[in-house]
This record gives structure tokens, C-alpha cells and sequence, in this order.
């Protein structure tokens, strides 16, 4: 077994150990073990996993089981434009970006409790924490993103009175992995606690939402595209504006340009996740002190997704490569930090062995790449990127945005 064959098989094993501790945690009336040992064939962290999940459910003997909510919202890929949606950038100069979200998720499972405790698990973390519904969530770790969810959803949705529930979460992608992944996860959580409360939140509201919590009540740093992507789904060219302002549009492109870009598009992950904040944090300085580069920089990537969005629209994907490689360039001038010699090394050997164009996923210093090849000369750049200590995902786009739903 070679290198990215053993990592992917880690990977495998660690999400579908994730999985199975989410789903047995939440339904609490499956039997489950307490250590690797007593699941031949499972991975050790299982055996953890499950113990940490198994603990959540609240019902014994009485009442009929209450409803499980389920909901997951979808990753994105970051196609042009990304960076300028973040503030004040956006403010000043006005932000587009064009992305489209694929068959990777956030999951929640939300079951009410009847013992007024609030139990927040994020099994891909290995995170627990356990608290009295009834006294004030504080701003704190572990889990303070989930913490901060429900502080929120309590406050705006239930005049302050407490909510009794476990908050069971889990992605597909590891946070840092530049699909999102972090905001996408409130947008998933928002989008159970309203199925459960039956909240009438659109789309629009559901992102503004999730990032009011995550940027202003979180005060972490980062920019809106995650957000609306998680809420609408698909392929979507959004424009941010002033004051908060922000435009989707939703591009209805045809399925046989969907199925080319699918065909032409891999997408690598490094092996590295990193802390986007401090790029982000980075770029804000680099506008707000008026480096002439990195605006000149920003404004190439606002300008590249517009063409973008045109090419994909037309089906022009000769025209498409071209514009991403474009846009890989520039972006590397926005802040330091968002290449490093892997990058390099990883972007040089898929374009020697066929690409067209490559790029980072997200704010940059690890994580994703995407790469455009002709489908004809994939198997090539696989086989060139197996020499490296990452390993190739297959996804496919996917037009739906956040759901729920109830079991039980």
C-alpha cells in the first residue's frame, strides 16, 4: 500500500468511525461497544469515538422518544474571487465571488432532552462538553462555536428561556481544509435548531445569521462566501457590497458543463490544514494600511470571477483554465503565508504531468487544491501526486443548499 493509499484509508476509516458515532450516539436505542477491542475490524479511535457519543441521550423509561433532527449543509470549492468578500475590502472596493458546493457536508443531529442539561459533541474533533441549559452559556472552550450557536438560538428565538437538547456534530473535511468547512457547520446547526423550532428562515436570513455569530458574536475572523454558499447551494455568483450588503446569484448552468468541469477538476488535499484566521487577519491589515499589491491583487481576483462566471455560463472551458491560473497568481500577492514550498512543489508537479491550471481552495496555506486537467491525462497527474503526503477526493457538485429533517 503506497503513501496516499494509506492515508486515504486512515481518512476512511477515521469518518466512517465519525459517522457511525453520530448516528448511534443520536438514536439511543442501539447497543453500542465502548472500546476497539469489542468491535473486531474497527479502528481504535472508534472505540473512543462511540464511548463520547454514547452518553448523549437523555431518555430511559418514560415518554415516548421525542423527534431527532437531522440536517447537513454542502462544502464549497472557492472557483474565483475569494478574499474579496472579506471586510473592509468588500466595504471599500466591492467583493464577487463565484463558487459552487459539492457532495461533502456538515452534519448535525439535534435531540431534545427532557433533564435540562445541553450536551454539545463534535465526534470528527473528539469534543465534549456538557452544561446546565438552565444557567448562561459562556464564551469559552471546548466547542465554543456550538456554544455560541445556542447562546444565539436562545436569545433571538426563545426569549431567553433554555433549550435542552444534544448538539451532535461531525464534517467530511477537516476544519482548515478550505471548503468552508467551519462556517458551513453553523450554517448546519442553525438550520436544525430551526427545523426543531420551526423557524421560518430563508435562505438570506439563515447566512446572515451564521455570520453575525461567527464574526461578530465570535468576533473570528474570515470573510461572508462560506455562509451563502452553505444556505443555497449550487453554483453562485454573490457580489458584497457596503454596509453588509450582499447579492446571490444563482447561475443555472447546463448539466453538460457540470459533468465537464466534474470530469476535468481534481481535488487534492495537502495533508495540511491550517489556521486561516491569520491570513485573513493579514489581508485586512494589507487593505486597511493601503498596500498597493495586494489591492491591485484583490481587485484582479473580483475581476477574474466575473469572467469566470461568464465562462462557465457560455461553456467556454477552454477559456476556463486560463482565468484559474490567473486568479492562483494573484492571489498568492494578497497576503504572505498563502503558498509554502509543498504548495509549490504539489502545483508544478500536477502542471508537469498535464494540468492546465491549479489553485488553493480557500484563504490558502494548506488545505485543498483543485486542479484543471483534461480528463484524458487525469490518470497522469494522479499518479504524480501520489509521490506526495496527501491524497486525491472525489466529489461531485451538488445544487441544495442546508436541510433538515425529522426521524422518529
Amino acid at each position: 500500500m503506497g503513501v496516499a493509499d494509506g492515508m486515504r484509508e486512515a481518512v476512511f476509516r477515521k469518518m466512517h468511525a465519525s459517522a457511525l458515532c453520530m448516528f448511534q450516539g443520536a438514536t439511543g436505542g442501539l447497543q453500542v461497544a465502548t472500546t476497539a477491542k469489542e468491535r473486531p475490524g474497527r479502528p481504535e479511535c472508534a472505540g473512543r469515538l462511540v464511548t463520547l457519543c454514547a452518553i448523549a441521550p437523555s431518555r430511559g423509561h418514560g415518554p415516548p422518544p421525542m423527534k431527532v433532527i437531522r440536517s447537513r449543509a454542502p462544502l464549497r470549492l472557492g472557483l474565483a474571487g475569494g478574499g474579496t468578500d472579506v471586510s473592509p475590502f468588500s466595504d471599500l472596493h466591492g467583493g464577487h465571488v463565484l463558487n459552487a458546493t459539492i457532495d461533502l457536508y456538515a452534519h448535525t443531529i439535534l435531540e431534545p432532552r427532557e433533564d435540562g442539561k445541553l450536551v454539545l459533541i463534535a465526534c470528527d474533533r473528539e469534543e465534549q462538553v456538557v452544561l446546565d441549559a438552565h444557567a448562561p452559556i459562556v464564551d469559552d472552550d471546548p466547542l465554543r462555536l456550538h456554544r455560541g450557536i445556542h447562546r444565539r438560538v436562545v436569545q433571538d428565538f426563545n426569549d431567553g428561556k433554555p433549550l435542552s437538547c444534544t448538539v451532535t456534530t461531525f464534517a467530511d473535511a477537516p476544519a482548515g481544509s478550505g471548503l468552508g468547512t467551519s462556517s458551513t457547520m453553523v450554517v448546519s446547526v442553525l438550520q436544525a435548531y430551526a427545523e426543531w423550532l420551526k423557524l421560518d428562515l430563508g435562505e438570506y436570513e439563515l447566512a446572515q445569521l451564521a455570520y453575525q455569530i461567527e464574526r461578530e458574536d465570535l468576533a473570528m475572523a474570515g470573510g461572508k462566501q462560506d455562509q451563502y454558499a452553505a444556505a443555497f447551494g449550487g453554483f453562485n455568483f454573490i457580489e458584497f457590497g457596503a454596509d453588509g450588503r450582499v447579492l446571490v446569484n444563482p447561475l443555472r448552468v447546463k448539466a453538460w458543463i457540470i459533468n465537464e468541469l466534474e470530469a476535468s477538476t481534481l481535488l487534492y488535499y495537502t495533508g495540511q490544514s491550517r489556521e486561516s484566521a491569520r491570513i485573513i487577519e493579514q489581508q485586512i491589515h494589507n487593505t486597511r494600511e493601503a498596500k498597493a499589491d495586494a489591492i491591485d491583487a484583490m481587485l484582479a481576483l473580483k475581476a477574474d470571477a466575473s469572467s469566470m462566471k461568464e465562462a462557465i455560463l457560455r461553456g467556454d472551458l477552454e477559456r476556463y483554465p486560463g482565468i484559474l491560473g490567473r486568479s492562483w497568481q494573484a492571489k498568492k500577492r494578497m497576503a504572505a503565508g498563502i503558498t509554502n514550498p509543498l504548495i509549490e512543489q504539489v502545483y508544478e508537479s500536477a502542471i508537469d504531468a498535464g494540468a492546465h491550471a491549479g489553485k488553493i481552495s480557500g484563504a490558502g496555506g494548506g488545505g485543498f487544491m483543485m486542479f484543471f486537467v483534461s480528463p484524458a491525462q487525469r490518470l497522469d497527474v494522479v499518479r504524480a501526486l501520489s509521490h506526495f503526503p496527501g491524497e486525491l477526493m472525489n466529489f461531485h457538485f451538488t445544487p441544495y443548499g442546508a436541510q433538515s429533517w425529522a426521524i422518529g
